[in-house]
């Protein structure tokens, strides 16, 4: 059966929010390699909110649809790979784009997924670019942001700590 083939896991203390009525909310993931390294792709240059940024994978959960679901959609839709196991809540945020769509929420996860590591099916001309980030490569996901606009950075910089041999 595909759903057993499929199924994911979620660890005790993950929380995933319930949207109230109206609001917009947007999910995370961070993808770790191996090695330790966490997956980010370059937002291609013609899109509306942060263009030519380094982002990572994740998107709109749909009306009706809820944050779980979202993000496994999301995670095979950017890349090809299958959410596998969803290891930790890394932060819920709140930002507004210059898009004029008003404030949105979202939430991030460090996440495990099925596939190869080597070739995500990056959605074309959405995402140019992929790279696999360890800590001494953190300055490149500034790139393209403004200071204080460094989400991304952060998420990355906070799984790779909390992933990292000893942290607790």
């Amino acid at each position: 059966m595909p759903d057993d083939q499929h199924r994911v896991t979620v660890d005790d203390d993950v929380e995933f929010p319930v949207p109230a009525p109206g609001e917009v909310w947007t999910v995370g993931a961070v993808v770790l390699d191996r090695a330790g390294r966490a997956f980010a792709q370059r937002r291609g240059p013609r899109r509306r909110l942060f263009p030519d940024c380094w982002d990572i994978v994740g998107g709109h959960v749909e009306p009706g649809e809820s944050l779980p679901d979202a993000l496994a959609r999301e995670i095979e839709e950017e890349t090809g790979w299958r959410l596998r196991r969803v290891r930790r809540l890394l932060g819920v945020t709140t930002w507004t784009g210059d898009d004029g769509a008003g404030p949105r929420h979202e939430a991030d996860y460090l996440v495990e997924v099925h596939g190869d590591p080597g070739r995500p099916a990056l959605e074309w001309p959405k995402h140019t670019a992929y790279r696999w980030f360890g800590p001494d490569d953190l300055p490149v996901l500034k790139e393209n942001r403004a200071p204080g606009e460094y989400l991304v950075h952060d998420l990355v910089a906070k799984a790779l700590r909390e992933h990292s041999p000893g942290a607790g």
